[in-house]
């Protein structure tokens, strides 16, 4: 799963959200630190947005999300996820 994960993009989320505890850069050998694997879980697994938007960097579209109503529209293919908007957001 680490080699999928686009790292700059998860820092920023992160950061956004108040959590400041990763590193700007990571790569696989982290992976063997205890450390660095319970920043990275609480990071991809504990942080949940529950007031805010989400922004389409592509076209600006925003994705309001509020504890109620997620209005998060994605379109899966085999190997990429779209935003409701356009944005391709990985592979």
């Amino acid at each position: 799963m680490f080699s999928k994960i686009e790292w700059k993009p998860l820092v920023d989320a992160s950061r956004t959200m108040g959590y400041a505890e990763l590193p700007e850069e990571a790569e696989a050998s982290m992976l063997d630190s205890h450390d660095f694997l319970q920043r990275f879980h609480h990071a991809l697994l504990e942080l949940h947005l529950e007031e805010g938007a989400l922004i389409c960097p592509e076209t600006g579209r925003r994705f309001p999300v509020n504890k109620e109503r997620k209005s998060l529209e994605f379109h899966w293919t085999k190997h990429r996820v779209y935003c409701g908007c356009c944005h391709e957001l990985g592979n």
